[in-house]
């Protein structure tokens, strides 16, 4: 029976591929102020920019591929029962041949009903005023926006609790409730943190191992690493 790894990934691996991080250091995205583009308020503030704005960004997505890191932590799953929590919206893990992915804040290519959350599409092309749900209601972008809950985190909790090993890649680990999640390890479960700038993780129980470099490069000596400890 293999082993269960567990991965949390953050804007940092995709980064690599060409997708700009969530909030520059400016506090910007993409030159939009967080609160106008991903908010409820934002939302019923100005419907049309923030369509525009995740419409965009569903085309970048299109015209970018998977990195060695997305690529190696696939065929990880050669050697353990990989499952890969994200902060991301992108598919890129899932193009680069990872079988088991949650997504914590949404993702881009699918959309879903205003008064249904369970009413969810696939979703490639841009989104417009006036798609609409089988009951007449606007479509919306689904991402989790500030403010909302976040409906998979239970079953995220559930994955790290049983993880042999986690690897962190490419997030600052600040962000909560996704920052929260590493604590949730069994005890004495080892903790690998990949990422060229890393945070300060305080008042972690499990062994932390820094690998201080970007996912492209990191993920790579993460499988040796793992490897060798078989």
């Amino acid at each position: 029976m293999k082993k269960k790894l567990v991965v949390l990934t953050g804007a940092g691996i995709s980064a690599e591929s060409g997708i700009k991080t969530f909030r520059d250091a400016d506090g910007l995205w993409e030159g939009h102020n967080v609160m106008d583009v991903a908010t409820p308020e934002g939302w019923r503030k100005n419907q049309e920019l923030v369509l525009d704005f995740y419409n965009q960004r569903r085309r970048q997505l299109q015209e970018v591929q998977p990195n060695l890191g997305h690529k190696t932590l696939a065929e990880l799953e050669n050697d353990y029962d990989v499952h890969i929590i994200t902060q991301n919206v992108d598919n890129l893990h899932e193009q680069a041949g990872s079988s088991k992915v949650l997504h914590l804040h949404g993702e881009l290519l699918k959309v879903r009903s205003v008064k249904d959350i369970n009413y969810i599409l696939d979703w490639k092309h841009d989104l417009k005023t006036g798609d609409l749900d089988n009951n007449g209601n606007q479509l919306r972008p689904h991402i989790v926006w500030f403010g909302e809950d976040v409906p998979a985190l239970e079953e995220a909790l559930q994955i790290v609790q049983s993880a042999d090993f986690i690897a962190v890649i490419g997030t600052s680990m600040q962000v909560y409730p996704a920052a929260g999640l590493i604590h949730y390890g069994k005890p004495n479960t080892p903790i690998y943190y990949i990422d060229p700038k890393p945070a300060t993780i305080y008042e972690l129980a499990n062994p932390l191992e820094v690998i201080p470099m970007n996912a492209t490069e990191g993920v790579p000596i993460l499988r040796e690493k793992l490897l060798r400890r078989e």
